[in-house]
């Protein structure tokens, strides 16, 4: 089976500048990887899907060592499209920045209390972890983008990750 991905040139850069990441994909999916404007990938089906799905996070801005953990079967890729909460460049800045915090703590705080990767590139925020701890990270990148406070945010993940399931609304 053949293929294709598409991830922006700036990674496509450094996949052409780093081949030993290519080998790296190719050696942990069995497949044959193809890098030019697109990138071909060949393989047996499964193998191509799981390639795909690590090139997809690489894209969209993750280190290849949590892009690989998609190889698991218990890990999963989740993209919120900043663009579907804004159409304003400025207001994606604010989003971003906030999500992104003073020093990078907001996000180390996420991926923290959600045993998850997240990576904020372009118009996207990409989450990487098992599918529950997803799911915390994505209403955490939600309450951000609503506007909460970062404070409200941190109480609510210490709060969640004592085991207290209270909605965030309360």
């Amino acid at each position: 089976m053949i293929d294709f991905v598409k991830i922006p040139d700036k990674r496509i850069t450094i996949l052409k500048k780093k081949p030993e990441i290519r080998v790296m994909i190719e050696r942990s999916t069995k497949t044959k990887i193809k890098i030019d404007e697109d990138i071909t990938i060949e393989g047996e089906s499964v193998d191509v899907y799981l390639a795909k799905n690590v090139l997809k996070a690489f894209g969209r801005g993750f280190e290849i060592e949590s892009s690989l953990n998609l190889l698991k079967d218990e890990y999963s890729l989740e993209v919120v499209n900043l663009t579907d909460f804004t159409g304003s460049e400025n207001r994606m800045k604010i989003f971003k920045g906030r999500l992104i915090g003073t020093g990078g703590k907001t996000k180390k705080y996420i991926e923290n209390y959600t045993n998850t990767k997240i990576s904020i590139f372009g118009k996207t925020v990409g989450i990487i972890g098992k599918w529950t701890d997803i799911l915390s990270a994505k209403e955490a990148v939600m309450m951000v983008i609503e506007g909460s406070t970062h404070k409200t945010l941190y109480r609510w993940l210490e709060r969640r990750a004592r085991g207290d399931q209270t909605d965030r609304n309360h």
